[in-house]
């Protein structure tokens, strides 16, 4: 008798019964006759029961006067069907008349058609047990009688080896289940986990279901360990199960639907991530909870996500620049109804405040030359103060300026070519002392005057608007050269300010004497505001037009300035600063370094303002 890695079949009694060859009469009457002494035993090599106990036939008393009977007993049984049921089955009524005549053809062709169906009825009871799990049993049902009838029959041994195989599937199954069930998916090839054993069932059975079904339970665990794991932000994680899941069933396309769903939920977590940090910066400790919303983000995201660059640049830019960007030109609305100055939001950033050493012309008023450096952007007004802008301060505060008060002001002569003295000129007259129209800079302004007018635009925009620190005015100046004058080295390129030019020509003919060789922009006085190239920065007539006051006072040199930029002011101070070259300033004064102070309460025809405001 054959034994296989699940069965071995112990035969007692019966052995020589049916179809075994070599058998003699005597002893084939005797098992006919008589039960067997003990059952038959299936049991596995790890010593598993089998689940049906084994067949015995039942008692079945042939002689001369009934054998006839009961053949015809036995051909109806095989008729319908019923092969092992009772003693009116088929297989029994063979098996004793066998026993009674065993060289009897047709006896031993009934017996063999017996079998043939009780084997048929076994396959197909194994072909049901993916569907119906209980059909093993009866499958087992049909081997017991198979192994009591013809144990060594060849189409016998052959559908107790797929029984076999059944079972070792089931079994593998079993294990495979509880494995999983344990959460040892065996995805590395351990051999004691799920995996292995589903595996091992397809290879004991092909088209085994319930391996299938295991296999792809399996998958959907490891899929399941990357959702958990993109849960908790670990993409580098759940990217690892993937790729393990990917190679339990490497023809379909669950593992690779699944890293589609979480690349989505990946992109949705980052773009709710960089939501989330914009809408943090301009809240109370806004931009330090950006950067731990960035932290994780960055910790997610692929390289060169363009979300998490977007609100890396976000937090970059509220960091110095609150809510605006650089370049960028706004206006705030006056609780009038109306609307302050343009201003252009100038970069943050660093440059070397003063003139060089040996420099032509410099004094030591402009040294020692220092580093400042800006962390935080500031807004500029992007042209000088109008007329117009002023006359709106003047209607609104009524603010008295300096030279409304005492009746005069410096005014532009051209008669004599000089700055004098002169009556009735004040903030809305032009630099000669007419009438000045809306879109000229406001001249005839001292530094309180100006300093009044951010004060009134500070309280009615909710803004704090202010004059430019001296560093701020250079910086804002230069706009990123480092050369003699604003514009570099060099004479002005074409159309770089309204300056001293050799070709300018007064109304009466005047022409400068100390001037730009070759150059000329069309003035002579202040022009309207804008009317040259803006700098680098979008600011217009920092280096012409007219000398604008700042907020420092006068100090002989730059030591023990502050060093972060800020205005060196001495509360009480007569005398303040004003920079940049105006239109009647020569080379000499027209160079970035240049600075001058003069008593506070200064006016002229040559002098004007401009404000900033902090963001």
């Amino acid at each position: 008798m054959r034994a296989t890695h699940w069965t071995r079949t112990l035969i007692l009694g019966l052995a020589c019964a049916g179809l075994l060859a070599g058998c003699g009469e005597r002893e084939r009457r005797a098992d006919a006759q008589t039960a067997p002494r003990q059952p038959i035993v299936t049991v596995s090599a790890d010593q598993a029961v089998s689940p049906v106990p084994a067949w015995r036939p039942p008692a079945v008393a042939v002689d001369e006067d009934n054998q006839a009977a009961l053949r015809k007993r036995a051909d109806a049984a095989l008729k319908a069907g019923d092969l092992y049921a009772s003693a009116d089955s088929a297989i029994p009524l063979y098996l004793a008349l066998r026993a009674f005549a065993p060289a009897d053809r047709a006896i031993a062709i009934g017996l063999d058609r017996s079998v043939a169906l009780l084997l048929a009825e076994g396959d197909a009871a194994l072909k049901r047990i993916d569907e119906e799990p209980l059909a093993l049993r009866d499958a087992h049902r049909a081997a017991a009688v198979a192994r009591a009838v013809a144990p060594e029959h060849r189409k016998v041994e052959a559908f107790l080896e797929r029984l076999d195989a059944a079972d070792q599937a089931q079994e593998a199954d079993r294990l495979g289940e509880e494995a999983l069930n344990a959460g040892n998916i065996g995805e590395d090839g351990q051999p004691g986990g799920a995996l292995a054993h589903f595996r091992a069932a397809l290879e004991s059975r092909a088209r085994d279901a319930r391996a299938q079904q295991g296999i792809a339970a399996a998958e959907s665990a490891l899929i399941r360990r990357a959702e958990l794991a993109a849960d908790r932000d670990d993409y580098a994680g759940a990217e690892r199960w993937l790729a393990k899941a990917a190679l339990v069933r490497p023809k379909m396309q669950t593992a690779a639907d699944a890293r589609g769903r979480i690349a989505e939920q990946r992109q949705q977590r980052i773009r709710r991530l960089r939501d989330e940090g914009i809408a943090l910066l301009p809240k109370l400790r806004g931009i330090d909870d950006a950067r731990g919303v960035l932290a994780t983000l960055l910790r997610i995201a692929p390289p060169g996500d363009p979300a998490a660059a977007e609100l890396r640049e976000r937090i970059e830019l509220a960091t110095h620049y609150g809510l605006f960007r650089p370049g960028q030109v706004f206006t705030d609305a006056t609780d009038q109804g109306g609307r302050g100055p343009q201003m252009v939001v100038i970069p943050h950033g660093a440059f070397r405040m003063g003139a060089e050493p040996g420099e032509a012309d410099s004094s030591d008023a402009e040294r020692p030359l220092r580093n400042i450096r800006f962390e935080r952007g500031l807004a500029v007004s992007r042209y000088e103060i109008t007329v117009g802008e002023f006359r709106r301060f003047i209607n609104a505060s009524k603010h008295r300026a300096r030279a409304s008060r005492r009746g005069y002001s410096i005014a532009y002569d051209e008669r004599s070519g000089n700055l004098v003295r002169r009556g009735g000129v004040d903030w809305s007259s032009d630099y000669a002392g007419k009438p000045a129209a809306d879109n000229l800079p406001v001249v005839h302004v001292s530094a309180k005057d100006a300093t009044a007018y951010a004060e009134w635009l500070s309280a009615t925009t909710g803004q704090r608007y202010r004059l430019p620190s001296e560093a701020e005015y250079e910086f804002a100046l230069r706009a990123g050269t480092q050369g003699r004058y604003p514009w570099g080295d060099g004479a002005p390129p074409a159309k770089a300010g309204n300056l001293t030019g050799a070709l300018d020509v007064s109304p009466s003919g005047r022409r400068w004497r100390n001037a730009f060789p070759g150059y000329g922009d069309g003035a002579w006085g202040p022009a309207p505001v804008g009317s040259y190239a803006a700098n680098a920065f979008g600011l217009h007539d920092m280096g012409g037009n007219v000398s604008e006051w700042v907020a420092d006072c006068w100090h002989d040199n730059y030591r023990r300035a502050p060093r972060d930029g800020a205005a060196w002011f001495n509360p009480g101070c007569r005398t303040r600063v004003f920079r940049g070259g105006a239109w009647s300033s020569s080379p000499a004064q027209s160079r970035a370094a240049w600075r001058q102070g003069s008593s506070a309460d200064t006016t002229n025809g040559r002098l004007g303002f401009r404000v900033v405001r902090d963001i």
